[in-house]
């Protein structure tokens, strides 16, 4: 009986459904119908622009979201390119400093009578009492001791003090045990030039009858060292320029301050004289060591007189 009753329901509702569908078609083409869509559509037109309205807001932010990593990503690209291009620079910028100062030292060459082998500074040993670098040549280069080094422009680095195979260490003018006969110009007078504790270059044994002057140059003098030695420098080399002069009105010599010509301190390339002979001979290490890294050997100042130098250093030149 239940189930009698239950179907007749569905029964009517089923067809009350298709009796008001088969209305509402004959009503869809009425202007009346129309009427109530638009209003229909009217009242609801806001929800629609609201609802839309959110739907634009949320897909902007998902894409501002999407377009910010994005961005994101490429800010790490341009970041890792410009530091590969600042690496790149300085590679250059380097490359070109190397070139410039090796066309110095070609330039230098080619002014020279003698012949020269250019080096590279490995190594150095300062100290306010000591200025003394190694380079990558040694005899197997044909270099010996008392070869004569020159920077760029012709200036004077100094003297060969030890020599290996495949190494050498150079006195620097700058280091307190060397010395050099100078001459000023334009006056022409003489004087001893001499390394002091700090580096620095001292004049002394000037005349004071004779004219020395701030902005005077000093090149070395190349006078012989009498009973037919030879100087141990060739003529005419640029030591550096005179930055103070010390004059006392008693004294019968004035002292000059010289700033060398060569960056003593910042030394990378470097060209040796190897066929200069001149100078009381400097005695060769009694056991030359057969690499850079070899233990001490005692060497010889350009005088003549013993020298213990300690091994070449091996931290690189900065």
């Amino acid at each position: 009986m239940f189930a009698t009753r239950a179907s007749r329901r569905h029964g009517i509702a089923y067809a009350v459904l298709i009796a008001a569908s088969l209305m509402l078609l004959g009503l869809s083409g009425t202007g009346l119908m129309g009427e109530l869509r638009a209003g229909v559509s009217f009242a609801l037109a806001p929800i629609q622009s609201a609802l839309a309205g959110m739907t634009r807001s949320a897909t902007s932010i998902v894409s501002t979201l999407g377009e910010i990593d994005r961005l994101r990503g490429d800010n790490r690209d341009l970041q890792a390119a410009n530091l590969a291009l600042e690496a790149e620079n300085r590679r250059l910028q380097g490359l070109v400093t190397t070139n410039q100062t090796l066309t110095a030292l070609l330039q230098v060459r080619s002014t020279l009578d003698y012949r020269t082998v250019a080096a590279e500074v490995i190594g150095r040993q300062v100290s306010q009492a000591e200025r003394v670098v190694s380079l990558s040549v040694g005899s197997d280069r044909g270099v010996s001791v008392g070869d004569v080094v020159l920077a760029g422009g012709a200036a004077l680095v100094g003297r060969v003090v030890e020599v290996g195979p495949n190494y050498s260490r150079v006195l620097l003018i700058s280091d307190t045990r060397s010395t050099v006969i100078g001459l000023v110009e334009p006056s022409r007078t003489t004087g001893n030039i001499q390394g002091q504790l700090g580096g620095s270059l001292v004049m002394s044994q000037i005349p004071s009858t004779d004219e020395v002057n701030v902005g005077d140059e000093v090149v070395t003098a190349g006078i012989d060292l009498g009973n037919g030695i030879r100087s141990p420098f060739p003529k005419g080399l640029l030591v550096g320029r005179v930055v103070d002069v010390e004059r006392d009105p008693t004294a019968v010599v004035q002292t000059a301050f010289i700033e060398a010509a060569a960056a003593l301190d910042k030394l990378e390339y470097v060209l040796v004289i190897t066929d200069y002979e001149g100078g009381i001979p400097i005695a060769p290490s009694p056991s030359p060591q057969p690499s850079i890294g070899a233990g001490a050997s005692p060497s010889a100042s350009p005088g003549g007189s013993p020298i213990d130098l300690p091994p070449p250093s091996l931290q690189p030149a900065p």
